[in-house]
């Protein structure tokens, strides 16, 4: 089918939605584990507060994760519609 008569099924959107929550929750603790390995595994939270999250940069923690799993969600829904 084409993209334009998925995107009118409601199956559509709730497969988007559950592979996309999915993503962003996975993508979240890679990119944490990336940016703050060692601070994770010595239990020094507050560093990883501070160079993740403060300051408002959980804005652009958390929507580019959330922008990368809508993106994701659709492009595999979109690919395993029958």
């Amino acid at each position: 089918m084409a993209f334009s008569e998925n995107i009118k099924k409601s199956f559509f959107w709730s497969n988007t939605i559950k592979i996309g929550i999915v993503f962003v929750f996975f993508l979240s603790i890679v990119s944490l584990l990336l940016n703050s390995f060692s601070d994770i595994f010595s239990g020094n939270w507050q560093a990883v507060l501070e160079q993740n999250f403060s300051n408002q940069l959980w804005k652009r923690f958390f929507s580019t994760k959330v922008i990368a799993g809508f993106v994701y969600g659709v492009y595999v829904s979109n690919k395993n519609m029958k």
